[in-house]
């Protein structure tokens, strides 16, 4: 489990993350997504410890990130989005550098690289400088270092920045095998990325959680759109018997009639839908109903639009990320 309380960040007078506060269980596949400059990557490098917050505090399995950062980064993969790597060495050297850097025992580092490279699908770069590989095997050469030691967590910073859409086929399918064995935390402005893959969704503005949601959630709809041939007044009373509806509003059409219809949370929407469909049917005509659904999209527009709490300085922006 990871847990993150309060943190922190700042640049000079500038504060990239204020008051982080989360809590990811074990096997969960989060996305943190922003703007660029929201602090996604300033959140990710106090994560793995590479960077110190000014205030709070980062617990991985009840071990301190910011007293005991040896021991805890021991559990952590971290794929910077902008990953040192040398050009002029080959796949299977940096790897095997990467695994000494790790302290993976010498007797455990030859089937720790077999792993990481039958995981990434390696196998043919091997000797190839990672100078002349394509931007989809340079990720690659990144996520399998980041796998190597077979950490708890794994942090993935952009992972499918700049990939082809096979490239980033396999790459979310390589992020899904790696979630059987690990908690997995990806940056990103792709919400096709999270959608496609996350548990859960924490947007970040403005160094702040803006929202922490699961997409499951958010799928679950609590209103639906009815177009009918029914005035209100005759749909009210077809549906008076009906349990679960909250409120109907009537919008205003040129053709038709049409309602958002307001259910009670602890209904389903695919239950409403059936009885409305059928006690509209019985005394006049239905032509559509649909459940209004936020997509991820539009959430993130939402949280975007409302005004800060806080108002920032501009200065040193170009630090937040």
């Amino acid at each position: 489990m990871l847990e993150v309380s309060k943190l922190m960040r700042k640049y000079g007078r500038f504060t990239a993350v204020k008051d982080a506060s989360f809590t990811i269980e074990q096997g969960e596949i989060v996305g943190l997504l922003g703007h660029n400059g929201a602090g996604k990557t300033t959140i990710l490098k106090m994560l793995s410890g590479y960077l110190e917050p000014h205030h709070g505090q980062v617990q991985l399995n009840g071990i301190s990130v910011n007293q005991q950062p040896k021991i805890a980064q021991q559990m952590i993969g971290y794929l910077p989005e902008n990953l040192p790597i040398y050009p002029e060495m080959q796949v299977i050297d940096y790897l095997d550098y990467a695994a000494t850097l790790k302290a993976i025992p010498s007797s455990q580092q030859l089937d720790e690289l077999r792993r990481v490279i039958k995981a990434t699908d390696l196998s043919d770069k091997l000797l190839a400088p990672i100078g002349t590989l394509s931007r989809g095997y340079k990720q690659r050469v990144g996520v399998a270092q980041a796998l190597l030691g077979q950490p708890r967590f794994l942090i993935l910073d952009e992972p499918t920045n700049g990939l082809d859409p096979t490239q980033t086929a396999q790459m979310r399918q390589l992020i899904l095998e790696v979630a059987k064995q690990a908690t997995v935390i990806l940056s990103t402005h792709i919400m096709q990325e999270v959608e496609a893959i996350c548990d859960r969704v924490l947007i970040i503005r403005a160094g702040e959680v803006a929202m922490d949601a699961k997409l499951a959630d958010l799928k679950q709809s609590h209103r639906l759109e009815l177009e009918t041939s029914l005035p209100l007044e005759a749909l009210r009373a077809a549906v008076n018997s009906i349990a679960g509806i909250a409120h109907i509003s009537q919008v205003e059409v040129p053709i038709h009639h049409r309602y958002h219809i307001e259910l009670n949370n602890d209904v389903s929407w695919q239950e409403i839908s059936s009885q409305l469909a059928h006690h509209v049917t019985q005394i006049g005509d239905l032509y559509a109903l649909q459940p209004t659904i936020t997509d991820l999209e539009t959430l993130f527009r939402q949280v975007n639009q409302q005004p800060l709490q806080h108002q920032q300085s501009l200065e040193g922006d170009e630090h937040a990320e």
